[in-house]
């Protein structure tokens, strides 16, 4: 829990500083943002769960 309130902080500040800074946001957007998060989570599932056990 500590390590999502960590990062959560971090983006915060990391909004704030760009927002203040009159910069574009370094994301992208929300839906296309999420879907991409969501692709690299489950490439390392995959890789874990699948790819490790064949190289054993």
């Amino acid at each position: 829990m500590q390590e999502i309130l960590l990062a959560l902080f971090a983006g915060v500040v990391v909004g704030l500083i760009f927002a203040f800074l009159k910069l574009p946001l370094p994301a992208p957007p929300v839906l296309s943002g999420i879907i991409g998060i969501f692709g690299v989570y489950l490439g390392g599932v995959v890789y874990q769960q699948f790819i490790i056990p064949l190289l054993s």
